[in-house]
Order: structure tokens, then sequence, then C-alpha cells
């Protein structure tokens, strides 16, 4: 675990947050409204009926969960929604809900209308799950008072509240808990257009001038998501200003990217050695995980969580039966002659 959170604090493109200053940053940069917030058009519109018609009804909202690759402005709109609804958002995370108790606190400090906010929802315990699904259905929850023989159940009513769950791994929620959810949202990688609109607008926040064509170069090599081109934005307006830019050009933004070791299409030095590894060690594959993850000494989990993900995405890595087999998208994208096909004779 220490090596996998080790990585993703080395890597400009990791679409997690990595830092106490990371996330300040991020906070100045996030919309307010629904407005602001630029793609994910059909969740925008979904909220804005479902919020509209609970405010008419003066009841809180149906309990909403966000699901998708980190990054993408799932915290974000959860806080969009309690603005909108006008309520207090509380925010804890999976893991930091350790026991019953726990969360029976937090249950019992809201308020009527007030949003519950959790981040990571799938890193929850069992035992916290089951006390949740009272509390989501019926308002309620039940908690155990003594050990032994003399202990004894007691039911305490919750105010009505909306819970906000947001996950990154949507397999990993049991079905319960899934099903209490009125509202399910599915979050989708965005257009090259609207990373390029998000980083023209943070830009502005940042009273950082930047040009239209390095604008759609940090957007391209973005992948596809908003965190990563807060970041990228971050370290070209570094550039601009050691070197005494008033504006983020093309050849700065360029500069910017090389310095990080970012290709094109996102990738950094370790994607590539992946591939690379795969192509000139493998002859391609299919090759096994464990393999690829003893070749380059890195654990399979930070392969397959933080490295796979986006390779796959691109189509440069396929998974078969047999192991990960690098496309010939992957051959061409490092300069690679593609292998010949073996030719099969016809009975």
């Amino acid at each position: 675990m220490i090596e996998r959170e080790q990585v993703s604090q080395e890597r400009a493109v990791t679409p997690e947050t990595t830092s106490q200053d990371q996330v300040q940053f991020e906070n100045t940069l996030r919309p307010k409204t629904l407005e602001e917030y630029i793609g994910q058009a059909e969740i925008k519109q979904n909220l804005h009926i479902t919020m509209q018609a609970a405010q008419k009804r003066e009841e809180p909202l149906e309990h909403v969960l966000l699901h998708g690759p980190p990054g993408l402005g799932k915290t974000t709109l959860a806080h969009i929604i309690g603005r909108g609804m006008g309520a207090q958002v509380k925010v804890t995370s999976g893991p930091a809900i350790e026991k019953q108790g726990d969360l029976a606190s937090i249950l019992t400090n809201l308020k009527d209308g007030d949003l519950l906010f959790i981040d990571e929802i799938h890193r929850l315990r069992p035992v916290i799950e089951e006390v949740l699904y009272s509390a989501m259905e019926d308002f309620v929850i039940d908690i155990m008072l003594g050990k032994g023989p003399s202990a004894r159940s007691v039911r305490l009513n919750l105010p009505r509240f909306t819970l906000i769950g947001a996950t990154t791994k949507m397999s990993m929620l049991s079905s319960p808990l899934r099903d209490r959810f009125g509202n399910v949202y599915k979050f989708q990688f965005y257009e090259v257009s609207d990373i390029r609109e998000i980083i023209v607008r943070s830009a502005q926040i940042l009273e950082c001038e930047i040009q239209e064509d390095a604008a759609l170069l940090l957007a391209q090599c973005s992948r596809q998501t908003p965190r990563i081109a807060n970041r990228l934005l971050k370290r070209a307006r570094d550039f601009a200003e050691v070197h005494d830019h008033k504006a983020i050009s093309l050849q700065l933004a360029q500069k910017s990217l090389d310095s990080l070791g970012v290709d094109a299409l996102g990738l950094d030095s370790t994607d590539r050695d992946i591939l690379k590894t795969m192509i000139e060690k493998f002859n391609g594959g299919p090759v096994g995980l464990n393999t690829i993850s003893s070749a380059l000494s890195e654990e399979q989990a930070t392969i397959e969580d933080i490295y796979e993900p986006y390779l796959i995405q691109l189509g440069f890595i396929d998974r078969t039966p047999r192991g990960r087999i690098a496309t010939d998208r992957a051959f061409q994208h490092l300069g690679f002659s593609i292998p010949s096909k073996p030719q099969h004779k016809l009975l």
C-alpha cells in the first residue's frame, strides 16, 4: 500500500488527490452551481429536474449514488447539490467510519434536509453498511447498549437527510446498499472540447492567460479527466512564471509536458514502460499481470488499478483469458513494427 501511494504522488497524471495543497488548489477551481459545471450533461439535466421536484414537494432529495473513475467531479457535484438544495453538507469517507458508533454519531448530529456525503463508500465495513439500511430507508438506527445478557437495543429517530455516496468501484457495493439509492449516476470521461473549456475557465480563475492552442494541447494530454487537466495547467503556469512569460503559449505548454514526461496522449514514462516491457520482452503477449509486475518491480495492484485502466481505454492493452496483450495501436504509438499475424492453412 505504501508503495502504491508513493507511485501516485510521483505522477503528474494521476487522477487521485495527492496532497493538502492539491486539495486547496482544486477547491479554488471547483464550480459552485450546475450552470458553471462543465460536462456530464445528462447527469446535470436529470439532477436539475430531481432537485426542482424535491424542492416543490418540500422534501429532502432522494439518496444519490455517484460512480465512475477518480477525478471526474463527483465530490464537486455533491457540494453543488448541497448549495442547490440550500442544505448543509457533512463530509466523511468510508475508511474514516470504523465503528457503528462513529456512524451513529454522524447521523444523529444531522438536521432535517442536511446532506451527508460519504466518499469511497465502497470501503465501508459490512457492519457499518447494515446500520445505513434502516437509516436510509426509515430514518431510524438501532444501537446496542451494554454487553452480554444485559445488552438491549435502542431505536433512535433520525432527521430526514440525503445520503450522497461516491465510489470508483461500483461492483464492491453490496446489492442492498445500492438498491437504497433513488438516484444513481455514472460519470463518463470528458470530451476534449469540455476539458479545454475547463482549462480556460481555470486559467481565468488563476489569473493566468493561456492561448487557445496551448489549452487544446493540455486538454489532449489530460486523460479526459478534469483533475489531471487542472494539474497540468498548474505546471504550465509555473513554467510561464519562471520564464517570465505573460501567457502560456503552445511552446511553453509543450515544454512543461516534456519535463513531466507526458506525451501527446497523456501517457507518462511508467505507462510507456509497461507497454515496452510487453512488446520487447514478451513479443506483445499474452503475458500475465504477475509477470509484468515482476519485470517492472511494481505491485500488481498498482499496475491494475492505476496504470491499466487508461491503457485499456486507449485500446493499447487487451485483457484475455491467457493474459494481457499489447495491441497494434500500442506498437504504432511507440514506433515498433507491428508483428505479422500467423497464417493458418485451410484444410
